[in-house]
């Protein structure tokens, strides 16, 4: 009988970008630069649509000169890139992060000193590039309307786009208007529709406050940040950190995919649970979308009244 040759183990492929180029040091930094340069357009492209934003400033924001030993970047550095920037000579961290934790302390503490006026908050997120005559835009603006006419703060990133109209929706309904602007590598500015504006150096302190401060997220079609804003609520949901707290996702056929892709893929494999698919409401519809929220609300204010009667003795 002759022996069995020893099979051959299949030859790796080498790692791949998601656009097919091979993967290195090289080609993943270009990608940030063009990421960067890419978003910079198009909150510049949403601004200028809009016609109520300055353009955004061509000069970058100026370079700390403790920043020449933290790589080679042609952006500036945020103060986020320096606290989370990997690579290159490192500092005794007792020297450099003590000073930067007060510092975001302090971010924390005027966030909470500016929004805790607001009892009924709704954060908007959604594409800083949706022009004033996009369907979304217009329903961004009908959906910031209806909630504010029902006594809500509308809360979104202070952009342009979907940000921008949702805040003029609350601006329709006489409604308290909010901002949470995030500092970026280029200037940018708020939309005229914002009451409140409040700036954030470090997305952490930034995303705290919207959740803080909103008892429900509705999500625009958008890019990275708004699935970062998403994913952050539902991730917090999944794991009873908040509560009875609606995750409306705007737009049917554009979240279509994702949503196929969750229930084939990742419910499938089990990776989620089968009721983790109803954490997510989706509708075309700014009334249905304002019920939605409305509901959950004052779901909410019932569950918080009879934890405060049990903790009161009274059952």
């Amino acid at each position: 009988m002759t022996p069995k040759k020893p099979r051959k183990k299949p030859t790796a492929m080498p790692a791949r970008t998601a656009s097919g180029k091979k993967a290195d040091a090289k080609q993943l930094q270009s990608a940030q630069d063009e990421a960067i340069a890419g978003l910079k357009e198009r909150m510049d492209e949403g601004m200028r649509a809009s016609g109520q934003f300055p353009a955004i400033s061509e000069q970058l924001m100026p370079r700390a000169a403790t920043d020449d030993s933290i790589g080679d970047f042609s952006w500036a550095l945020t103060e986020d890139q320096r606290l989370l920037q990997s690579g290159g000579p490192k500092s005794d961290f007792r020297s450099t992060d003590p000073w930067r934790v007060m510092r975001i302390t302090s971010e924390f503490v005027e966030g909470f000193d500016k929004l805790a006026g607001i009892e009924k908050g709704v954060s908007i997120f959604g594409s800083a590039r949706t022009h004033p005559d996009d369907p979304q835009y217009l329903a961004a603006v009908e959906t910031g309307r209806l909630l504010g006419e029902q006594g809500f703060s509308i809360i979104t990133g202070a952009g342009p786009g979907i940000m921008e109209a949702a805040n003029k929706g609350a601006r329709l309904a006489g409604a308290p208007s909010y901002g949470c602007n995030i500092e970026l590598p280029f200037e940018q500015g708020a939309n005229p529709y914002v009451d409140t504006l409040v700036g954030f150096r470090y997305f952490a302190v930034r995303k705290t406050m919207f959740i803080q401060y909103s008892s429900a997220f509705i999500i625009f079609p958008g890019g990275f940040g708004t699935f970062d804003e998403m994913f952050e609520a539902l991730t917090l949901i999944q794991t009873g950190k908040i509560s009875q707290f609606p995750v409306v996702l705007f737009g049917t056929h554009y979240w279509a995919g994702l949503v196929r892709w969750i229930k084939s893929r990742v419910l499938a494999e089990r990776k989620i649970s089968p009721g983790d698919m109803d954490l997510m409401v989706v509708t075309d519809d700014p009334a249905e979308a304002a019920r939605v929220v409305a509901e959950a609300y004052e779901l909410q204010l019932k569950t918080a009244r009879k934890r405060a009667r049990e903790a009161n003795g009274e059952g």
